[in-house]
């Protein structure tokens, strides 16, 4: 049986920036645009958290019972590793995904936007068929197409829809540097895993390009964030606070560009996540101080 610290290796924490960047970016949106209202921000952080986890759990099971995670490098998978039983994880991710419907429900009460139930079940889905049921889109290199959807435009853009009740150009164009930022996180955990990848049939988009145009692909979404924030610069000078965090980028960059392998991008993956929450920080900063 798993210990409470496996569970919570299993939900992949270094994977929450995902979740909670595009929230505060939205927020930002929010708050410079006169619409924001706490409790309906922190429901949508909670629904992105409870979506995050549960598509962590979600490819735990059904890259476990796959047999793909059984030569891993990087974190702990709980069925590859065989320490919870595939039905746990499973329940947990559906847990996870029901609670995240729960809390969107509400969202959707409070706003009478009923379109944004489609959205959510759309998310759902994405979560679930990214490495579930019979043809697995992540297995197919689209992944990262559905990264930057949903952990980008749909969380940025959503977020401050709930908040304002208005749909804004300000959250999409906000919506591209964050989804780029999520892609990264995923570029770099599939370019750590491109060889045991490639030999058991996950055909990810790092497989499919190759070693060195994913090391291309990676630093593209670390390098393009900065220029569209700012574009922004003319409607809101503060957008360009992103760029204090800069310095962050190299170490990463500089890594991948290096040729690391193997463990050394895990580290990669650490330095990726604080970038992240670091310019989502400055982003969301910038973003709220619009006058």
């Amino acid at each position: 049986m798993a210990t409470p610290g496996q569970w919570i290796a299993g939900a992949r924490p270094r994977t929450l920036p995902n979740a909670i960047v595009p929230v505060m970016v939205g927020t930002g949106v929010a708050i410079g645009e006169g619409g924001f209202v706490w409790w309906r921000a922190v429901l949508a952080l909670l629904v992105a958290l409870a979506l995050q986890i549960g598509v962590n759990y979600a490819n735990d099971y059904s890259d476990g019972i796959r047999g793909t995670d059984d030569q891993r490098v990087g974190p702990m998978r709980l069925v590859g590793s065989r320490v919870a039983p595939p039905r746990q994880v499973l329940a947990a991710a559906l847990g996870c995904f029901a609670v995240a419907a729960v809390l969107g429900l509400v969202l959707v009460l409070v706003t009478q936007a009923w379109w944004v139930l489609l959205v959510g079940a759309a998310a759902i889905a994405a979560a679930w068929f990214y490495t579930g049921g019979k043809r697995p889109y992540g297995y197919r290199g689209l992944g990262e197409l559905a990264v930057f959807v949903f952990f980008g435009i749909v969380p940025v853009v959503g977020t401050a829809y709930v908040q304002t009740e208005q749909l804004s150009w300000a959250a999409l164009i906000a919506s591209i540097p964050v989804g780029l930022l999520s892609c990264s996180m995923l570029v770099v955990n599939n370019l750590r895993d491109v060889g045991t990848d490639g030999e058991s049939g996950k055909r990810t988009l790092a497989v499919r390009l190759g070693a060195e145009r994913t090391r291309a692909l990676y630093v593209a979404c670390q390098v393009v964030p900065y220029f569209v924030a700012l574009t922004m610069v003319p409607f809101t000078p503060w957008a360009a606070l992103v760029l204090l965090s800069a310095p962050l980028a190299v170490l990463p960059v500089r890594a991948v560009l290096g040729k690391a392998v193997g463990p050394a991008l895990i580290t990669v993956l650490q330095q990726t996540g604080k970038l992240q929450m670091a310019y989502g920080a400055l982003f969301a900063v910038g973003l709220a101080l619009v006058f």
